[in-house]
């Protein structure tokens, strides 16, 4: 947890603590000495972790406190699923709801 009044999230070997801007910069050189899109960044490694855990089946609660969030609406907005994602579970709603539309009444026991 980080401490109040301080941006810093890991400690370093020097037991100092590393600051967000010392890892978004860090990473920003190995992304451009990569030749990656600039458009990554390292904050988009925490959106690709949550929505891989999301696609993965995982408990939303499980992610919700991989997180560190206090309500389930903020990690949804972590949340961008793949179309293959979307359509698979459309697929399977669609399928469950068709299934049960044609499963014949059952019968009143007594």
């Amino acid at each position: 947890m980080t401490p109040t009044g301080t941006t810093a999230l890991w400690p370093s070997e020097r037991g100092s603590r590393i600051g967000l801007q010392r890892i978004n910069s860090r990473f920003a050189a190995y992304r451009d000495a990569l030749g990656l899109d600039p458009g990554l960044d390292f904050h988009g490694l925490r959106r690709s972790y949550v929505t891989h855990l999301i696609e993965a089946g995982r408990d939303p609660m499980f992610v919700q406190f991989q997180c560190g969030h206090e309500h389930a609406s903020t990690t949804s907005l972590y949340t961008c699923v793949s179309s293959d994602f979307r359509t698979r579970t459309l697929r399977r709603a669609l399928d469950e709801t068709l299934a049960a539309a044609l499963e014949p009444p059952r019968r009143k026991t007594r």
